[in-house]
């Protein structure tokens, strides 16, 4: 990939998506969009710049970022977090559920959705009544091939590794196929998560307020002027008591200056 290739790219994915491309990962991103020109019959990346550049290759942007994104989780990834949203769902989510209100929970860089279903799993095993109440789990992505997935909800085995063994065969249906066994959640568990495509740096078609956010190892990703034109966009959209979690080495800055204050590990919570 030449300097002006690479450039036009880094430059369309950070306008896209916010993402930082460095020129150290130049090989990295030849490696990921490589199978992109064959889809496309194109034989350079110096082509591939020009297409998804111009108006012709509007709709390859969205295969281009899908590519470059990194999609790795697994179910109750930073445990903490879950300790965390336990307590809150007890002291506070609850209590406003079965007093008639509404609460909502936003998994935002939701990948191929254990995150979402990690929420689902520990609210049900605090209620297991919880999907009689108005309660809605919101996972999003900026790569649909991986919302697709998560709309399945069908795990191979492989990638169950963080469920703790009782709850297993408790959320999940066992399927063997000819290669491998395939664990399908629930529809106690699906039926409480909803997954949609949403690019964080666009407009949020959501109306209610989130009482939890989940948004993480995704920030790690844009530069600092993107964070903090993210960071009070979240606070609008969280009420006094919510909670915004980030991932292990993400951070806000100076979180007073946008409306938070830590209160944890990778934890924050409104102050205004």
């Amino acid at each position: 990939m030449d300097t002006e290739s690479f450039d036009a790219i880094a430059k369309l994915a950070y306008q896209e998506s916010g993402l930082q491309l460095a020129v150290e990962k130049t090989s990295m991103i030849q490696s990921r969009l490589r199978h992109r020109l064959k889809i496309l019959d194109l034989e350079s990346f110096s082509q591939y710049s020009a297409y998804v550049c111009s108006e012709k290759g509007l709709a390859e942007r969205r295969h281009m970022i899908s590519a470059l994104t990194t999609n790795v989780s697994h179910f109750f990834r930073e445990k903490h977090h879950f300790d965390i949203l336990e307590t809150q769902a007890r002291t506070t989510l609850l209590p406003k559920l079965r007093s008639g209100g509404a609460v909502r929970i936003w998994s935002a860089g939701c990948s191929n959705g254990q995150e979402a279903l990690s929420i689902a799993i520990t609210l049900l095993e605090i209620a297991p009544d919880i999907g009689d109440m108005n309660l809605k789990i919101l996972g999003t992505d900026i790569d649909s091939n991986v919302v697709d997935f998560a709309k399945t909800a069908r795990y191979p085995e492989r990638l169950t590794s963080g469920i703790p063994p009782g709850l297993v065969s408790k959320y999940f249906g066992a399927i063997d196929t000819e290669s491998e066994r395939v664990y399908l959640a629930k529809n106690t568990v699906r039926s409480l998560v909803s997954f949609k495509e949403l690019n964080l740096l666009s407009e949020w078609p959501m109306r209610q307020r989130m009482d939890i956010i989940f948004c993480r190892n995704v920030v790690i990703y844009f530069d600092q002027e993107t964070q903090n034109r993210l960071w009070p966009r979240f606070h609008r959209a969280m009420p006094l008591e919510g909670i915004l979690f980030l991932g292990h080495s993400e951070r806000i800055a100076d979180p007073e200056n946008v409306g938070f204050f830590t209160d944890g590990p990778t934890t924050y919570r409104p102050t205004r």
